[in-house]
């Protein structure tokens, strides 16, 4: 399955990966909706990643996020990291809020759900400020007077950011390969760009834990840690 994975990557003009929790895990940042030890396990997803969550306790919100950012601030960028980043050719789009792909060194990432090292307005003045995800910040207002800093990251209930979607769909709908890394593919609507770039002709290569909601369209699925597998395939 490798080589027939690999076969088709080399073939490929114009290559997207979509990636989600499980580029970052083998780096020690812990996924949502692991069934042992995820997030969603141990806290209440709308208390801690909505507006309303915010609403009623700002104070929770943003010392749990305190919490996430420390533990991505200490990991390190694993191997699946480092290929991507080496290959230039592969536009990235992720789920994933972390700054892992940029530390391994791509130029540039697609984040459809935000950035967890940045917090903006949650009255949306339109300030975004970077932070030290080693020494992250609590809860504090923003310049403007009118509201609170948060996380700029997209939370339940919010519409994800017209323009990063737009560049979402045109590098899923130009592609000739898409690499679906570490996802289960439940997520909507960015889960919708594996159907996209399928809809567009793409051949669809899936490397996850796992067996996904991606893995019915799949031209080749391989089942294993992105860490080990994406260097095997991509060098």
């Amino acid at each position: 399955m490798l080589e027939a994975a690999r076969q088709i990557v080399d073939a490929a003009e114009r290559i997207t990966c979509f990636s989600g929790a499980g580029l970052s895990a083998p780096s020690g940042v812990g996924t949502f909706r692991d069934p042992v030890g995820g997030w969603w396990t141990k806290h209440d997803p709308m208390r801690l990643a909505s507006p309303q969550g915010f609403a009623e306790d700002p104070d929770l919100v943003m010392d749990w996020y305190a919490a996430r950012r420390s533990q991505i601030g200490s990991a390190d960028p694993n191997p699946a990291h480092r290929i991507l980043a080496a290959r230039e050719d592969i536009v990235q789009v992720t789920q994933n809020t972390d700054d892992l792909l940029l530390r391994a060194g791509c130029d540039s990432v697609i984040q459809v759900h935000g950035d967890i090292a940045a917090d903006r307005c949650h009255g949306e003045c339109g300030h975004i400020e970077r932070i030290d995800l080693t020494d992250p910040p609590g809860r504090r207002p923003c310049p403007c007077g009118r509201a609170e800093l948060r996380p700029d990251v997209v939370w339940f209930g919010e519409a994800l950011d017209p323009d990063v979607w737009q560049q979402a769909e045109a590098a899923c709908s130009n592609c000739d390969v898409l690499l679906v890394v570490g996802t289960d593919a439940s997520v909507y609507p960015a889960a919708g760009l594996i159907t996209l770039a399928r809809h567009h002709g793409a051949r669809i290569v899936v490397v996850n834990m796992n067996p996904s909601q991606a893995s019915g369209i799949a031209d080749v699925e391989l089942i294993g840690s992105a860490a080990e597998l994406l260097p095997a395939l991509l060098a």
